[in-house]
């Protein structure tokens, strides 16, 4: 049982994601790795979101940002060489979102500076954001990632993500730039090296011995695969159905876009995007969905039987709707 501590040379978001995901498919169940990575000039969106509808997608090609999509759900975020993102990757026995927490915010806190966790996915200083979180897992084995904003260039938030209204309006904000901070806004001292020391330190205190991780020959060349996927076009834009019918609706756990090809009146195909936390959320909607009448009581009838509440609020929402 090994506590390791890996450190990305690469400034590459396409690298750095790749190699995400190949530690959660290939660490031992009895191993954790602390994972860290900084991307330069990146926007990185979650696995069932619309990059069309969520990006500026023109301004990042002019200014040479990378479109990156994540393994995990969640909003789109902005990456630069301000941003200090981390991942915990571990077997389900060994895997304690609370600890993992504490010791983020147990290094925070070493600056003297009071933060919290709070919302879905939310680290919050002085009641702004300086971390967002996302999840999943596979065969056994669980990662949680997330970003720290430590001297980030806040103001190319909004320069290159597109806020649904609706998500502004619900949480009663002005904007991206009003409810996020830099924690070296409350001192100077955090940097890049002082935080990956203060996290470093805590994780031992936590953990126990840390181990740093060396890739082999054989790991770096299995994470040219993942390097490969994260670069195609299908992996980062997706392809878009023509469609007949467009949904849109955003809940308390996120926003829904629903898209319809209708033939004779029954959902032939359906493509959701969504920035819920949940990654199999989308997968569930489209399974039952398809083959429905495009009527707003079979589609309700077709997601209420769902033991997930989210696809049961879609399923409400559908049936207040003039279809």
């Amino acid at each position: 049982m090994k506590n390791y501590w890996y450190v990305s040379p690469s400034r590459d978001g396409w690298q750095n994601l790749a190699m995400d995901e190949w530690f959660l498919d290939h660490l031992s169940p009895e191993d954790m790795v602390l994972y860290f990575y900084i991307n330069e000039k990146a926007v990185i969106i979650g696995r069932n979101q619309n990059p069309w509808k969520e990006c500026s997608l023109s301004a990042m090609e002019a200014d040479h940002v990378q479109l990156v999509r994540r393994i995990t759900g969640g909003g789109a975020v902005y990456h630069d060489c301000g941003n200090l993102n981390f991942s915990f990757i571990a077997g389900e026995k060994r895997y304690d979102l609370d600890r993992q927490l504490r010791l983020i915010l147990q290094a925070v806190s070493s600056f003297g500076i009071p933060c919290s966790f709070t919302g879905r996915n939310d680290l919050l200083a002085d009641g702004k954001k300086f971390s967002g979180n996302a999840f999943c897992a596979r065969r056994g084995i669980h990662q949680h990632h997330g970003t720290l904003l430590l001297h980030a260039d806040l103001d190319r938030l909004q320069h290159y993500l597109q806020v649904d209204p609706m998500k502004i309006r619900s949480k009663g904000i002005e904007s991206v730039r009003a409810r996020v901070c830099n924690l070296s806004e409350f001192t100077p001292s955090v940097r890049t090296d002082t935080m990956l020391a203060a996290i470093r330190s805590a994780y031992a205190e936590l953990y126990g011995s840390v181990e740093e991780y060396i890739p082999s020959a054989e790991d770096t060349a299995q994470i040219r695969q993942y390097y490969e996927k994260q670069t195609s076009w299908e992996w980062k834009m997706g392809n878009t159905m023509p469609f007949d019918a467009e949904l849109n609706h955003r809940f308390p756990w996120g926003g829904i876009q629903l898209l319809l090809s209708l033939r004779h009146a029954v959902i032939e195909q359906v493509q959701v995007y969504t920035d819920a936390l949940d990654t199999e959320l989308a997968g569930e909607i489209t399974d039952r969905l398809t083959g429905c009448r495009f009527d707003r009581q079979d589609m309700h009838a077709a997601l209420v039987s769902s033991g997930k509440e989210s696809v049961r609020d879609v399923a409400q929402y559908l049936l207040e709707q003039k279809i």
